[in-house]
């Protein structure tokens, strides 16, 4: 703004302003959220009981539990509620929690040790929980947890994790060769209705599109590393 080029710093600000407040108070996080959501039904039990569940992690912030020395849930609590009444309705099927340090850079905190408490206060015994702590993103959720448990052809494992996030992990599960079935939990919208809803929260708005956006370049990121078989895996095998 204080060099020749301020007129063209001012249409870069005015620019910046306007998508921020399209971002924040128009319906553009629901839009992009909801193909995300709905690309996955809610899991029906009259398939069967099912053999195992995996939770992908993603709820418990590792820094601040380091810190504070005690688990620290920062979003997507459903994804640790979701397994504990799991657990309650099918007593044999086996516990795998999935999920080590997203961090850049590496350190002891792992949020499986920090989000095995949590589950075994839900109810679920030491005994039945498996714990995976060595992945840093969802491909390795993938391929660690598939050498962990060896899965036997016919066996049928649920995978647990947020339904905007439900189309990434299932394309790259399919791809890492475990057949899973999606149960989303998570959800950040009601539903269709909701689709060109505005919001007087900037806050709420600017979170929906974050996570949307994040989730998109995800997916496409993850398709051209040939990490899943397709842009937007749907229910059909890839």
């Amino acid at each position: 703004m204080l060099t020749r080029y301020a007129a063209l710093g001012r249409k870069l600000a005015v620019t910046t302003l306007i998508l921020l407040a399209l971002s924040a108070f128009s319906p553009l996080g629901n839009l992009l959220l909801y193909p995300l959501e709905s690309r996955f039904p809610a899991w029906d039990p009259s398939r069967g009981v099912p053999d195992g569940i995996i939770v992908l992690g993603g709820s418990v912030d590792t820094d601040l539990s380091a810190a504070h020395r005690t688990p620290v849930v920062a979003h997507a609590a459903d994804r640790m509620f979701a397994p504990a009444e799991l657990a309650r309705r099918y007593p044999n099927a086996r516990i795998v929690f999935t999920g080590g340090s997203a961090n850049l850079v590496s350190t002891d905190a792992k949020e499986a040790d920090y989000s095995a408490p949590i589950l075994e206060s839900l109810g679920i015994p030491k005994e039945r929980l498996i714990l995976e702590r060595d992945s840093r993103n969802t491909w390795e959720n993938a391929v660690f947890t598939k050498q962990l448990v060896t899965p036997k052809p016919g066996e049928r494992w649920l995978l647990v994790t947020s339904a905007f996030h439900m189309p990434r992990a299932m394309g790259i599960f399919r791809k890492a060769g475990f057949d899973v079935e999606p149960y989303p939990v998570d959800w950040r919208m009601g539903g269709r209705d909701e689709l060109f809803t505005f919001t007087h929260a900037g806050k709420d708005g600017l979170e929906k599109t974050e996570i949307a956006v994040r989730e998109w370049i995800g997916l496409l990121a993850y398709r051209l590393m040939g990490r899943t078989g397709e842009l937007l895996p749907g229910p059909g095998k890839d």
